[in-house]
């Protein structure tokens, strides 16, 4: 257990920091562009900014003063204030994801940063501590882990004692005899004091395939685009900066030097930007929870209960479609933190068939099934006629404005017919794409015209279904299904244009849910 305590004192260094980096444009505005300015409003304007920063820099010694800690057998204790006394409680069992993310700050104190995430909504719904050090970020990681393993023997033991009760008032006027305990009961403490189980680990072959795949090499263009404009800027006159462009360009092997030299330095920055984003990734898991780390110089690892998986989704792009990659991301029912650190998705490039071997390995309550259903030709037919209001927007306007494109006069209706090709072929791209099944008590749904998602989830973790017809769909006799998920923002995924009868199956593959999903 914690005892009373403050945060630690490299937290008002982390907040400092944070207070300079969110003012950081606002100082170079003031000091370094205008510094030799003196005007009214500037002189002001650094009166108002020397108040702000103290005003900043008080507010966060007495913050630090004023917060404490504590942890006990079943819950976090977060008081803060000193007139206006505030005691938040937040319970291990509300604890679903728990989140660390290491940043250069923290590697170079050697301490990390915190984030236990519930599945409540509101900005308290989570304890976090910016700075904690090595040893103590364990030892609450442990404490909720261990309560919430002893709460599932506590569950696991009374459902044993009744399943025994249940079985001797059957038996009435036999022998009684001592209560047997099955093996998977034996089983259980053992299963969840295993060590955990490291399912993927990147290598270097990985992080080399990524990079290209993640189109990383681009990173150079808007390099290029600054350094030009850094050299017009330097020659004020651009007939200058454009005659020493053409004269290097002038010489085909120049150019062609030039542009070998710049695709070697584009890609090496591709992979290097790709290895220290990715690097060290790792996905691991014991009976309770998932864990995922990533990262080199800024690590993130991230933990998630199984139960609290709601669904899995695999994405390909095109790209990824061609080298047969894809990404599976875990949906939740807990806020997942800061997007950007992406700490929900597994390994963002591993090849498809891995994928779904992986999903089976760390979540074995669920299945994926290959072999999924297609859409009747009758769909195809559908989608083509349905109207697409874009595109008579856009045609409309280009009727009314006609623009000028290469000179041409009336190349408002060519831009019309491409527009309206490339729709028809997206439509018929998401035609064969989408796939459909209902297997035992799960639901495997994939569509998406270039980029494709298959989304799978248990019957239990659905919590609505809704189906729908508009009027072509009745005419064609088909139908659209859509599922809601709990999570943060709530998971909707919707399936268009399926046979009549397999939804009219949904609906009752859904009313079985009663089998899953036990109330009390």
């Amino acid at each position: 257990m914690i005892d009373m305590k403050r945060h630690h004192p490299l937290t008002m260094l982390w907040s400092l920091w944070k207070l300079v980096k969110n003012s950081f444009a606002i100082i170079l505005f003031l000091f370094v562009f205008r510094q030799g300015s003196e005007s009214q409003w500037l002189f002001y304007g650094r009166i108002a900014f020397y108040a702000g920063i103290s005003i900043g820099i008080v507010s966060i010694i007495w913050k630090w003063f004023t917060s404490r800690y504590t942890a006990d057998d079943k819950a976090f204790h977060i008081y803060s204030g000193v007139f206006n006394r505030t005691r938040r409680t937040i319970p291990y069992t509300k604890v679903q994801n728990v989140n660390r993310h290491t940043t250069l700050f923290h590697r170079l104190f050697r301490v990390t940063s915190i984030r236990f995430e519930t599945g409540i909504k509101g900005e308290d719904a989570t304890f976090q501590l910016h700075v904690v050090s090595l040893s103590e970020a364990e030892q609450l990681e442990k404490i909720v882990a261990g309560y919430l393993a002893e709460d599932a023997e506590t569950v696991g033991a009374t459902e044993e004692r009744d399943t025994l009760d249940a079985v001797q008032d059957m038996e009435e006027g036999e022998t009684q005899s001592a209560p047997v305990i099955t093996d998977e009961a034996m089983s259980l403490p053992a299963k969840e004091k295993q060590e955990r189980i490291v399912h993927y680990h990147s290598t270097r072959k990985d992080i080399f395939k990524a990079s290209f795949t993640s189109l990383s090499f681009l990173v150079l263009i808007p390099v290029l685009a600054t350094l030009y404009s850094w050299v017009k800027d330097f020659f004020p006159d651009e007939e200058v900066t454009e005659s020493l462009l053409l004269t290097w360009l002038d010489s085909w092997w120049i150019a062609g030097l030039m542009v070998l030299v710049l695709l070697i330095i584009s890609i090496a920055l591709g992979i290097v930007r790709t290895f220290v984003k990715y690097g060290n990734f790792q996905i691991t898991s014991d009976a309770k929870r998932i864990y995922i780390s990533k990262g080199m110089m800024e690590q993130t690892s991230f933990s998630i209960l199984k139960e609290r998986v709601q669904a899995v989704k695999i994405t390909q792009s095109p790209m990824k479609r061609l080298l047969g990659l894809a990404e599976v991301e875990l949906t939740t029912a807990g806020s997942l933190g800061e997007s950007e650190q992406e700490v929900n998705s597994l390994y963002p490039f591993l090849p498809v068939k891995q994928a779904y071997t992986l999903i089976e390995e760390i979540l074995p309550s669920y299945r994926v099934t290959q072999e999924m259903e297609k859409l009747p030709r009758i769909s195809l037919w559908l989608r083509l006629l349905k109207p697409s209001w874009g595109w008579i927007m856009i045609t409309g306007l280009l009727w009314y404005f006609k623009p000028f494109v290469f000179g041409q006069k009336h190349a408002w209706w060519m831009i019309s017919a491409i527009l309206l090709v490339w729709i028809a072929t997206c439509r018929v791209m998401d035609f064969f794409h989408t796939r459909y099944i209902l297997h035992q008590n799960f639901i495997q749904l994939r569509a998406g015209a270039l980029t494709s998602i298959l989304f799978i989830s248990k019957r239990e973790k659905v919590i609505e279904v809704q189906i729908t017809r508009n009027v072509l769909q009745r005419w064609f006799g088909v139908a659209s299904i859509h599922t809601v998920n709990r999570a943060k923002p709530v998971l909707h995924h919707r399936a268009h244009d399926i046979p009549l009868n397999t939804a009219e199956s949904f609906q009752s593959w859904y009313m079985g849910r009663t089998q899953d999903v036990q109330t009390r």
